[in-house]
């Protein structure tokens, strides 16, 4: 597991109690002595406007075919969860280093580095 790697995983829903099965982006490595991973949510329900911690995967481009994602998708930046590794189900593929790139940019104006 390494940072820029996509897997289904168990994901928090935001603001009530349970998960669903999610993509989402590996932002770390695993941490810690109970390893968890920082993640952030993938989601194929893309909005009218995207936010600009948003970033669009399509899987049909040779930026994104790597992601192994089935359908054009948002990488939802503002979305983080720390999950237990054992939340996560499956790896699926990875992100290109230019898409890297760009999620580095969005994470740094996001959080104000």
């Amino acid at each position: 597991m390494i940072a820029g790697e996509i897997y289904l995983a168990n994901f928090p829903f935001g603001g009530s109690l349970g998960m669903k099965l999610r993509p989402v982006l590996l932002l770390t490595g695993p941490v810690g002595t109970v390893p968890e991973v920082v993640t952030a949510y993938i989601s194929s329900a893309i909005p009218p406007t995207l936010l600009p911690s948003d970033l669009e995967l399509d899987p049909s481009t040779q930026e994104h075919r790597s992601t192994n994602l089935k359908v054009r998708s948002v990488l939802r930046l503002h979305k983080l969860a720390a999950l237990h590794d054992r939340l996560l189900v499956r790896r699926l593929g990875q992100i290109s280093p230019t898409t890297q790139q760009a999620v580095n940019s969005k994470l740094k104006v996001l959080l104000g580095l």
